[in-house]
């Protein structure tokens, strides 16, 4: 993507306004870091969730997967959820089709006892998401949970790389990753 793209340097502005925190966290990996990015401040803000749809599907279009070669985004509840959603709607806004779902951690043990919600995944084209990536584990669980539903997982996409490992782990388990934003566009690097 290039960076001097508006939207991307606008919602490189957002995301560090909205959800760059500063001060000693423990990350769900279990590292520690001086900054937490909680992506979900902007992905569920009004002027940054639809500017993360449009990037997002700009980021995939430029990386030679174009919506009209995806049936599906998602990824594992709850980060993948806003981001899947804001590329639906903007999909849509484009006048494509682009279906969305959500990866539970583990299958239900009542109703329908699903582990991906949403269209059905069997046979479709997909793209893996996530908002915020550190060590790949979340994007990676959900590649195996659509794998073991026939779904054909084309790319990972996330909105925001720590650059602590994760593309190189999704990149080794086969899968093409791409990120819209890096440390340095939030001023962390």
């Amino acid at each position: 993507m290039k960076k001097n793209d508006p939207q991307l340097t606008k919602l490189a502005e957002l995301v560090k306004t909205l959800s760059v925190v500063h001060g000693k966290v423990t990350l769900a990996s279990g590292k520690e870091s001086d900054f937490y990015v909680d992506m979900r401040r902007a992905t569920l803000h009004h002027e940054a969730a639809p500017l993360i749809g449009h990037v997002m599907l700009d980021l995939l279009e430029e990386n030679g997967f174009p919506v009209s070669e995806i049936d599906a985004v998602g990824g594992l509840t709850m980060g993948a959820d806003p981001v899947a959603t804001a590329m639906l709607h903007a999909a849509a806004a484009r006048g494509l089709s682009l279906d969305a779902f959500v990866v539970r951690k583990e299958a239900k043990d009542h109703g329908m006892k699903r582990q991906i919600e949403g269209p059905e995944v069997a046979g479709k084209r997909v793209v893996v998401l996530e908002d915020t990536s550190t060590t790949g584990g979340s994007p990676l669980q959900a590649a195996q949970a659509l794998k073991d539903a026939g779904a054909e997982i084309v790319a990972v996409a996330v909105v925001v790389d720590r650059a602590t490992g994760a593309k190189e782990k999704i990149e080794a388990a086969g899968y093409p990753y791409f990120a819209a934003l890096g440390l340095a566009d939030l001023g962390l690097a």
